[in-house]
């Protein structure tokens, strides 16, 4: 028995929770946690010297675009702290796939990264192939968009009473079979056209089963307090516990709209809502280049936007509602990926910059891209004030996630740095928050959050996934002109009592 026991001694213990630090001992029987110290090993345990070390539980990405890359073994999000991760965010899940595969594909592909390859039926069969991910513990929401992509085609428009009896039908199997929960992505066609009475049926089978509804807001900008005001009022009608995706003003015309609806949030908690949000720690955010675009024309796909983008009286509609509803400059937009060669030069470069590049107007440069990469580029935006993103990130209701995409192209740094960006600039240098509470927000708060048992807490006989890390060091080296770099101060990871990353030493009591 003690040939499958491991010691982390002498280590500061951050169980997840809130409470302060300790020193102690940590020991480690097989799969889990046997005993917080001090502690004695039987003979034979191997003991690893943790002096001058953080051993905190294994960090939980609660808003992951994963998907597809836990199942290949990517270690972006491992080498950062990373043991569990929930998927499926923002209506984009890679089930369910049968009578529409190829549009599932294409509505999904851009934030998925995916190619004409994969997908599951449903929920059982993608769970078990969840389970053999090698990095992480992964927990997936069933997205609105692929289910209705799969029940409708990619068109947008109220559903059938059949279609709304297939769309319930199918998120009572992903729940049956052990879906975490259930998203929407309602800035994204065809999620966007879905009328309140289609997300409040669906919420009552959310809220009959005791699950989460995650939701990617149908604005964040102009339109923000109404969709905010719009969620809070579902989950009042249907009793689901609401979770607010990645919560945030963006456009500085939009700034002085944050505390106001962390203000409606927090006076609908004391109603009785069961309400949180989550957010990333970072001022620009990172998604599809078709969302500057109305997402009327997008409707049948992007082959239909490339035909609307190429008829003139449709493009000058398309071009005058994409202005009307820019709440960033050019300048602040970033491209970060595009399919075609003939493109590729400008990967990292704003929209402003290209534009004058290319002696185009920023407006014309837009749509022109996307009939170029027939609507397949995804981009970088500037959204925040770091006095707004302060607010949300200490708030008590948040999660802190990394919402990190991966792209044919040049990525967030979130991707790579969000927790060691957090943990070392936000809590050590700038004094957001203290480890112990910038912890509980990564850890035991997703956990309980998101019905994750016996993870997220350093706790006898909860499963060892255990982060390991220098709090003097810990840093993300991950920028927006360089953000493919790893992190500092991480020395070792473990999920379910076997190292990730790092290794015991050969020292054996």
């Amino acid at each position: 028995m003690s040939d499958n026991m491991l010691l982390l001694q002498s280590a500061t213990l951050i169980d997840g929770s809130g409470s302060p630090a300790i020193t102690g001992d940590l020991l480690i029987h097989g799969e889990r946690i046997a005993a917080i110290g001090p502690c004695k090993p039987a003979d034979g345990a191997t003991v690893l010297d943790c002096t001058g070390l953080v051993a905190a539980p294994g960090f939980i990405d609660a808003h992951s675009h994963s998907d597809l890359q836990v199942l290949d073994g990517r270690m972006e999000k491992t080498l950062q702290g990373v043991t569990s991760e929930v998927v499926g965010n923002c209506g984009f899940s890679p089930y369910p796939m049968a009578r529409h595969a190829d549009a599932v594909h294409q509505f999904a592909n851009g934030i998925l990264c995916g190619g004409d390859h994969w997908g599951w039926d449903g929920a059982a069969a993608y769970l078990r192939a969840l389970a053999k991910a090698p990095h992480a513990s992964v927990y997936s929401l069933i997205g609105h968009g692929s289910m209705r992509v799969e029940v409708a085609g990619n068109v947008q428009r109220p559903l059938t009473p059949q279609e709304m009896d297939r769309m319930e039908h199918l998120l009572e199997d992903a729940f049956s079979a052990g879906a975490t929960g259930f998203s929407t992505g309602l800035m994204y066609a065809p999620g966007s056209s879905a009328p309140p009475e289609e997300l409040e049926r669906l919420c009552r089978v959310v809220a009959r089963h005791n699950k989460v509804y995650a939701t990617h807001m149908r604005s964040y900008s102009f339109g923000l307090e109404d969709a905010v005001e719009e969620q809070l009022e579902l989950a009042r009608r249907t009793g689901c516990r609401l979770q607010i995706s990645h919560l945030q003003a963006v456009g500085r015309p939009n700034w002085d709209r944050q505390q106001r609806v962390l203000d409606r949030i927090e006076e609908a908690a004391q109603q009785g809502i069961d309400v949180a949000f989550d957010c990333y720690p970072y001022t620009a955010g990172n998604t599809t280049l078709t969302q500057l675009v109305p997402q009327w024309s997008l409707d049948g796909g992007l082959q239909q936007l490339t035909a609307r983008l190429l008829d003139p009286l449709q493009r000058q509609r398309i071009a005058e509602e994409s202005r009307a509803n820019m709440a960033l400059p050019w300048t602040d937009v970033i491209l970060t990926s595009v399919e075609s060669g003939q493109n590729q030069w400008a990967v990292g470069m704003s929209l402003a910059a290209i534009a004058e590049r290319r002696s185009q107007d920023p407006g014309d440069l837009l749509l022109d891209l996307l009939v170029e990469e027939q609507g397949a580029a995804t981009m970088l935006t500037f959204n925040q004030s770091e006095e707004n993103l302060r607010r949300v990130l200490t708030h008590p209701f948040a999660i802190i996630i990394t919402d990190g995409l991966f792209v044919r192209g040049k990525t967030h740094p979130r991707l790579h740095g969000t927790f060691p960006f957090l943990l070392g600039e936000l809590c050590r240098q700038q004094k957001w928050l203290s480890l112990p509470e910038a912890i509980h927000k990564v850890t035991a708060k997703p956990a309980e959050r998101f019905g994750i048992a016996e993870r997220g807490l350093l706790r006898p006989g909860y499963f060892a996934d255990i982060t390991l890390f220098d709090a003097e060091t810990i840093q993300s080296r991950a920028s927006y002109d360089t953000p493919n770099v790893t992190p500092t101060g991480i020395r070792h990871v473990l999920r379910n009592g076997t190292f990730l990353t790092g290794s015991a030493q050969p020292h054996r009591n």
